[in-house]
């Protein structure tokens, strides 16, 4: 006898054998995926083979690739042959599949024919999530975050690393003629064989120049002057990080304030959240079955036009304004020192004078009023105001509409903490997921011992 806990023997036989359901208890999540796929209408949400043919090979029911994918969401296993290695080993998949394999050719192209029926399913989910009650509060918060494509940064153009590439190109051709005239004073087999050498490497970066300068003109006609040549649709985006930047997706989400759902969701190739304020609120509205919605964003999301249009459809926003201002930089009043009187439609700068309207400007389909003095030349604290003949303050027309959100935020001075507390965390979930993250333990003992782990041969 050991002192160690023991198991079963391997050989041991039972007279009732033992079932696949016995490993799976009442409230495994497997048994959650399976209702809730028997439940939906596979034809009409368009997945193929819904409907059996009479004649051919039979194929796997869509539901159970469904329930496959599915499952692997759930549980980190996006990889097509992963999932075939799971669906022969892992219990709860033989549960969920009733002891099917399906090769990974056959699951990667299901997920590749069946794209809008697998992203109709997901707003069933969504509405089966509403119809239980769960998005009682109508508040959601809504980011974005830059995710990386199927496409190197050395994969994707733009004029400027276009004409940086051709410049290194020369430059290498440069550097391995003087190398090869170098190499033709001297004698002998060595620099004869070095000469064939460099004249090799000359020919390709040759071939490299002109693969480059075809490259132009297509570059050119591209709607945003950029092409990426593994993934098409991937576009260079800048992120957070000082002159870094990725080539990938920026995906949206919308996610409701109470229990930290998913109600909405996008993917735009454009790198800022400028414009995307109007649809993912609309899609958010819709997802939780109400006419009106509060929504949260961070102030990449600040825009005039797109702020008045979501006030106008019934949607609140939350929406810290940017703060651009040269002259708060340079350490001068900043627009926010003025006041606007609406009653006399003028404006009270920070030494007690009116700033009357003198004449308005369309700047980006956008009506600008603006005010000023002529007398600003003689007063006492204009250093700290302009350096120019007089402040001018540019007003849109819908300011007021600006000005009212800004009064909603300082009354609700959280707004922006429920808003990282709510759309954060899921991208950062969703990036771990995709093994976005590196080392999980901490301190250089552990992290070296988790390395060990990871050295071991895998398959």
């Amino acid at each position: 006898m050991t002192r160690y806990i023991e198991g079963l023997d391997r050989r041991q036989t039972f007279l009732l054998p033992e079932g696949v359901d016995d490993y799976v208890d009442e409230n495994n999540p497997v048994r959650v995926v399976e209702a809730f796929v028997d439940r939906l209408d596979l034809a009409e949400l368009g997945f193929g083979r819904a409907i059996p043919a009479e004649t051919g090979r039979p194929a796997y029911h869509p539901g159970t690739l469904l329930k496959l994918y599915i499952y692997g969401y759930l549980n980190r296993i996006a990889s097509s042959r992963r999932l075939e290695r799971e669906a022969q080993r892992n219990l709860e998949l033989m549960w969920l599949l009733d002891r099917l394999a399906p090769d990974f050719k056959t699951i990667a192209d299901f997920r590749r024919d069946n794209g809008p029926a697998i992203r109709a399913t997901c707003r069933q989910f969504v509405l089966l999530c509403r119809t239980m009650g769960l998005f009682s509060d109508a508040l959601v918060a809504i980011d974005g975050s830059k995710f990386k494509a199927v496409n190197s940064r050395d994969k994707n153009f733009t004029p400027a690393k276009l004409r940086a590439r051709l410049e290194q190109v020369e430059e290498s051709i440069a550097r391995y003629m003087a190398a090869m005239e170098s190499a033709d004073r001297h004698e002998g087999s060595v620099a004869s064989g070095k000469s064939v050498r460099l004249a090799e490497k000359i020919e390709v970066l040759h071939k490299q120049m002109q693969w480059l300068q075809s490259l132009e003109e297509a570059i050119k006609q591209a709607p945003d002057h950029q092409i990426s040549l593994t993934d098409p649709d991937a576009r260079s985006m800048a992120t957070s990080g000082k002159g870094t930047g990725i080539v990938g997706y920026n995906v949206q989400l919308a996610v409701e304030a109470e229990h930290h759902l998913i109600v909405a969701h996008d993917v735009t190739n454009v790198g800022n959240d400028r414009a995307q304020l109007v649809p993912m609120s609309r899609q958010a509205r819709a997802a939780v079955g109400r006419d009106q919605l509060m929504v949260l964003a961070d102030r990449g999301y600040f825009s005039g036009k797109q702020i008045l249009t979501a006030e106008s459809d019934g949607i609140v926003p939350y929406v810290p304004r940017t703060l651009t201002s040269s002259s708060m930089v340079a350490g001068r009043f900043g627009k926010q020192d003025f006041v606007y009187l609406p009653r006399k439609d003028v404006y009270r700068c920070p030494a007690g004078k009116h700033l009357p309207f003198r004449s308005d400007t369309v700047e980006h389909d956008m009506l600008i009023r603006v005010y000023w003095r002529d007398d600003c030349g003689s007063c006492a604290i204009k250093h700290q105001c302009t350096t120019g003949k007089e402040r001018r303050i540019r007003r849109w027309e819908h300011e007021d509409v600006l000005e009212a959100m800004q009064k909603r935020l300082d009354q609700v001075p959280q707004a922006m903490s429920l808003r990282r507390q709510t759309a954060e965390h899921p991208f950062g979930t969703l990036k771990a997921w995709m093994g976005a993250t590196h080392f999980l333990t901490r301190t250089l003992k552990r992290v070296s011992t988790e390395m060990s782990s990871r050295s071991w041969p895998t398959t």
